[in-house]
């Protein structure tokens, strides 16, 4: 019999399988209590074998033995405020700003977690948002900003996250070995309506680097995944064409990102997520999740594993949805003609 881990290696290598995977996501901290009583368990876990979790994800960003890596990037609240670099015009003071340490890592927890978790398909590596952390440390509109007025400041500041990223990432690889099988990294690069900035400008100052981390992640044969939210259909063909295997969560309410539009990209990348979390999996019964659950895998199916359009469930979505989700998923695609 199949395992988990087989079923997405699989799905990830466009082979055929019988069904279509399944991961119920992360669900917020305040979500997990109200599952728990619903489904009679102490135990996380057993709740992800209940509901048949294909994968897991652990990041091994706690395994940075010096605290927060870039603590308090911004000035204030909020993602309009000020950053550290905001007026910065000169790469001298971005050389001299007291960067985390590269080598300052420990990965005995986070491996014990994924050794203990079954045969299920892992992904890990660092959460590596070096898009979101250098917005914080200019503030988002003067890092849009200064891509214009002094873009050598930009590049100096990416240069020095990214490079934190990639060496924590090889260090944590480079003791995982085939315990982890995938790079599951995190850069949300749209809104609800289109990509934060302008084609060109993600080819400048965000694709060359993001080209390392995905290049990384295969030198050390692992499956790459990316998570971006909002609506980002005009840079999934640079996406794909940078080694991104598949991609998560496919936010369903934003521009162009509806299953019917995204199976335009059928064989050349697998699917993670798809099932509406602003609405239907807040407001939806669990006979309308199940159903659509087959019509997004009548579209993306077989390269689709289910799971919500944000893996971070909040407490609004109902167990019994989740539950729904998790029955269709695991039809075989015979019993239901897709």
């Amino acid at each position: 019999m199949m395992t988990s881990r087989e079923l997405i290696r699989d799905i990830f290598d466009g082979k055929p399988v019988p069904r279509s995977g399944f991961w119920m996501g992360y669900p917020h901290k305040d979500t997990w209590p109200i599952y728990k009583k619903y489904f009679k368990t102490d135990s996380e876990a057993e709740i992800r074998k209940i509901l048949g979790d294909d994968m897991i994800w652990i990041s091994c960003d706690s395994g940075y033995t010096k605290g927060t890596p870039f603590p308090n990037p911004r000035k204030g609240e909020g993602l309009s405020c000020a950053g550290v670099f905001s007026d910065c015009e000169s790469i001298d003071e971005v050389e001299t700003y007291p960067w985390p340490d590269p080598e300052a890592f420990d990965f005995t927890e986070v491996l014990a977690k994924f050794r203990a978790s079954g045969d299920v398909f892992r992904a890990g590596g660092m959460w590596s948002p070096f898009f979101h952390i250098v917005g914080d440390m200019f503030g988002m509109e003067e890092y849009f900003i200064k891509m214009y007025t002094n873009p050598d400041v930009v590049k100096a500041v990416t240069r020095h996250i990214v490079d934190f990223y990639l060496a924590g990432t090889e260090a944590f690889f480079k003791v995982a070995g085939d315990e982890v099988d995938a790079y599951f990294f995190g850069n949300d690069f749209g809104t609800q309506l289109d990509i934060m900035i302008s084609p060109e400008c993600f080819k400048e100052f965000v694709f060359p680097y993001f080209q390392e981390l995905t290049s990384l992640g295969h030198s050390y044969n692992k499956k790459v995944m990316l998570h971006s939210c909002g609506a980002i259909s005009k840079v999934i063909p640079d996406i794909i064409n940078m080694g991104v295997n598949t991609l998560h969560p496919l936010q369903a309410k934003a521009a162009n990102m509806e299953a019917e539009k995204l199976a335009a990209f059928k064989g050349k990348i697998a699917f993670c997520g798809g099932i509406d979390t602003q609405d239907l999996l807040v407001h939806g019964t669990p006979e309308e999740i199940f159903n659509d659950v087959l019509r997004v895998r009548s579209l993306l199916g077989p390269d689709l594993i289910v799971s919500p359009s944000h893996e971070a469930l909040l407490p609004n979505v109902p167990p019994e949805n989740v539950e729904a989700m998790s029955r269709a998923a695991h039809l075989p695609y015979t019993e239901n003609g897709n």
